[in-house]
């Protein structure tokens, strides 16, 4: 089998992709993977394995056609994790979430319809929903997306439903709560946080930091991509949880003590616009079809990923100083 993944030197798509090549997804043992990334700064090579034998790696635009026309060919599948991904970046340049998100999404399908592609899986998040006060939703629930990072997600999610059902591509959706492990760029709250604290450095902390977010291994999500990405229904959604709902006042504490730092580095900034006040995905289907079971508790994921930016300032040091 060969997959190509796009935006496979990312954080969920490299994660992805060193466990394929690992042998970390029973019967792929022999899998070749080819890796598409543009590599802007989200995009990291050093998150790859570059001299594994059953590795390519191509840089280049996932909007380039001529170029996934010349790709693609001799691919068995297609997971597309590429995507501009950073809320807060969506705020101020809405255009590079919808050039990425919209109208890659639209060219690769394209692509993978003009050479016949096997199979794809198109990965996006729980904040197509936009914000549940109460309950959780399940994949049929209206897509209310309220930032432009999401609203750019929910259109790439209908164009990709889009080609299943008008050019009968073998396509399925998942839609994931906030990840969170090692490799993730510092952007995100908690390498943010965490590399923060181990500096002495203050944290920004949203509001009240009253929302509530669902907070998923990589691992468990990436084990999840690949039962559907192998048993998945086309032209179907599968919601990817875990159900460990803490706000964002809870997960600061959590890691003031994970990494022994003191309350008064916590600064209250202004609150987000339009920011969602909790996410909640209801994941019973992929459990009932697909045998779906996340096995990295909280706790246990928490810290181990702590303990990783402790070791590792080599990799996120020059992130943060904007040399990596």
């Amino acid at each position: 089998m060969k997959v190509l993944v796009t935006g496979g030197a990312g954080f969920i798509g490299s994660h992805y992709v060193r466990t394929l090549l690992a042998g970390g997804f029973p019967g792929q043992e022999d899998t070749a993977v080819t890796v598409l990334d543009k590599l802007t700064y989200a995009g990291n090579r050093a998150n790859l394995p570059a001299s594994h034998p059953r590795l390519s790696f191509v840089e280049g635009d996932v909007c380039d056609r001529d170029l996934l026309l010349g790709l693609l060919p001799g691919h068995d599948a297609v997971v597309h994790f590429a995507a501009e991904s950073h809320v807060d970046r969506s705020l101020t340049d809405a255009g590079a979430f919808v050039r990425t998100n919209v109208g890659g999404t639209q060219t690769l399908l394209d692509a993978c319809v003009a050479v016949r592609t096997p199979r794809v899986v198109h990965i996006s998040t729980d904040e197509v929903y936009g914000s549940i006060a109460e309950g959780a939703w399940t994949e049929d629930h209206p897509l209310l997306p309220n930032s432009p990072y999401a609203a750019s997600k929910a259109s790439a999610d209908l164009v990709a439903r889009s080609y299943w059902r008008t050019h009968g591509l073998d396509l399925s959706i998942t839609r994931c709560s906030n990840n969170y492990g090692p490799y993730q760029h510092p952007e995100k709250l908690i390498p943010r946080f965490v590399t923060n604290l181990l500096q002495g450095e203050p944290v920004p902390l949203y509001g009240d930091g009253r929302n509530v977010r669902e907070w998923l291994h990589v691992d468990d999500h990436c084990r999840a991509i690949q039962l559907v990405l192998t048993r998945g229904r086309p032209g179907e959604v599968y919601n990817i949880g875990q159900g460990n709902e803490r706000s964002n006042r809870q997960m600061t504490d959590l890691l003031l003590e994970l990494c022994h730092a003191q309350p008064h580095l916590v600064r209250p900034v202004p609150d987000r616009k339009g920011h969602d006040l909790r996410y909640a995905l209801d994941d019973g289907k992929i459990r009932r079809e697909l045998g779906y079971a996340p096995a990295v508790s909280f706790a246990r994921g928490l810290s181990e990923t702590v303990a990783w930016y402790r070791d590792n300032p080599a990799w996120w040091k020059p992130l943060k100083s904007g040399t990596g």
